[in-house]
């Protein structure tokens, strides 16, 4: 009997240790930093990416879509730290800002082989002492999904199924 007890109470003493695991490593999964980026991809349509160049506070970036790729409609935005504000621009006119979620989106279809036009992301408030710019985080997250038409032949993207993203994290 005594013996009994003695499992039942070690048994008992591991589920109370064991309870709070789900929520250890939901902190861990939530506060860890990593850098780099790494694809996503839901459907397996299309092998997009992006390509990013950092110079003079700007993010130039620009996403490809696979050589032999479905065809895509892309967007994109991007996140920093809240001491510093993103100015985004379009030289060729060809992203658009959507307020309702925040994303610019790219105007043309990209074909397989094909890559969008630049969109700039320039960091902002920059103190003029900083010579660093490794030293600011400015992730940018893009998506693609696969082009769809409506009854009149009109191309659109439906983003909630099928998308492909990429997250990139660097200066």
């Amino acid at each position: 009997m005594k013996r009994k007890n003695i499992v039942l109470a070690l048994l008992a003493m591991g589920m109370v240790l064991t309870a709070g695991l789900g929520q250890t490593w939901a902190y861990f999964t939530t506060y860890v930093e990593v850098e780099g980026g790494y694809p996503v991809q839901l459907g397996g349509r299309s092998e997009t990416h992006i390509e990013e160049d950092f110079s003079d506070w700007t993010k130039h970036v620009r996403i490809t879509n696979g050589e032999g790729s479905a065809p895509v409609l892309v967007r994109a935005r991007a996140f920093c730290g809240s001491l510093y504000t993103l100015n985004y621009s379009s030289p060729s006119g060809k992203w658009t800002y959507d307020s309702s979620d925040g994303f610019y989106y790219y105007s043309d279809i990209v074909n397989g082989g094909e890559t969008t036009e630049e969109l700039q992301i320039r960091i902002e408030n920059v103190p003029e002492a900083e010579t660093d710019p490794s030293a600011f985080n400015v992730i940018v997250v893009y998506e693609s999904t696969p082009v769809r038409y409506d009854a009149d032949g009109n191309p659109y993207g439906s983003w909630d199924e099928g998308k492909d993203s990429e997250s990139s994290e660097g200066r």
